[in-house]
């Protein structure tokens, strides 16, 4: 597939209101609950690029910068940032926003590979991706080099077995 698509067709925005049951006894919000927010918000930008299912193949790095507290809303950003022949890389920041006053804190960043399935869970092709902004364009000329890292990554666990 030699199509490319623009990356802005994959961005996606969700908006969460930190609640009680979502945090721990310091009332800041699990990581496990960020976790699942960010793999939603990946798989959604890359069915949107594929424009069908996808399944998350590896979560490669997760930042968590700072916590989000009861009464925050949690602002998700998605977007994918390379892809390969069924791949596709994902970029997703988390920002806590407080109500009062406005102010917005990155809370988290995370980069997750996901693959587009046909109906059968078998890998389909993807078209490309080209990116757009600074950042976006900064995370696609380094998306060689964490694919590199993934496979030297995957041949470790191998060994382990």
């Amino acid at each position: 597939m030699n199509q490319q698509l623009a990356a802005s067709v994959s961005r996606t925005v969700q908006s969460r209101l930190v609640l009680p049951p979502d945090t721990n006894h310091l009332g800041t919000i699990f990581g496990g609950t960020v976790l699942a927010y960010i793999d939603e918000i990946a798989a959604i930008a890359a069915m949107k690029h594929s424009k069908g299912a996808v399944v998350t193949a590896s979560i490669d790095t997760v930042n968590f910068l700072s916590s989000a507290k009861v009464g925050n809303v949690l602002i998700l950003e998605g977007v994918v940032i390379s892809t390969g022949r069924t791949s596709m890389e994902v970029y997703v920041k988390a920002e806590c926003q407080s109500i009062e006053t406005g102010a917005k804190t990155l809370t988290t960043t995370a980069i997750l590979t996901l693959v587009a399935v046909d109906g059968n869970g078998k890998p389909t092709p993807v078209a490309g991706v080209s990116p757009e902004t600074d950042a976006e364009k900064q995370l696609f000329k380094s998306a060689q080099a964490r694919k590199d890292r993934r496979m030297k990554i995957n041949e470790f666990a191998k060994e382990l077995v």
